[in-house]
């Protein structure tokens, strides 16, 4: 199923699609590696119709702020080049995909693509105008890059079907939120 008419002013942004978000990682979403069939048809009628493919990360230092042995929230996730931070083994992720990584640092956690990343920037001076975003966790980091993506002058569309999030209940609270600050759910 096609979600998006896609164009050279669009970019598919695919958050997260990592290892350690699916089954079997160390934070793992349920249904995760389920979306990665319809992302990977979404990315093919994005490409074949011209549009940008951004896929963002996790990738975290040893010892990131986020993780609870240092007072975060989380347990021990994407650390930078371990198998947990590689994108799903499934995931077809062309060769010119632009790829995003974010909370870098020690001691700053991002949950948005476009957080200390200059993605924003760097899409508008492609021309993108339109971000459809898929991919996990809906209620965590897909929310806050849809959130910052309209911030920043976007239009934002999220794949409601291509996402899944951490707390199943979430879904209904996050449309609402999503919707009252402009971005477009499609099923």
């Amino acid at each position: 199923m096609r979600h998006v008419d896609y164009g050279p002013d669009t970019a598919l942004l695919v958050v997260d699609m990592q290892n350690d978000f699916c089954e079997g990682g160390a934070l793992p979403v349920k249904g995760g590696d389920a979306l990665v069939t319809g992302i990977n048809l979404e990315i093919e009628a994005a490409r074949r119709e011209g549009a940008l493919v951004v896929a963002s990360r996790d990738w975290h230092p040893i010892d990131h702020m986020s993780f609870t042995h240092r007072g975060g929230q989380w347990p021990v996730h994407c650390v930078q080049d371990t198998p947990g931070a590689a994108f799903h083994p499934q995931l077809k992720l062309p060769d010119d995909t632009v790829r995003v990584s974010k909370a870098t640092a020690f001691d700053t956690d991002a949950y948005s693509a476009f957080d200390g990343t200059g993605l924003a920037g760097y899409l508008r001076e492609r021309g993108i105008a339109r971000v459809a975003v898929c991919g996990l966790a809906m209620d965590v980091c897909v929310r806050a890059t849809a959130l910052e993506a309209r911030r920043e002058g976007f239009e934002v569309i999220v794949l409601d079907a291509l996402t899944m999030p951490v707390a199943p209940d979430s879904r209904g609270h996050c449309h609402r939120e999503l919707q009252a600050a402009g971005v477009e759910i499609r099923q």
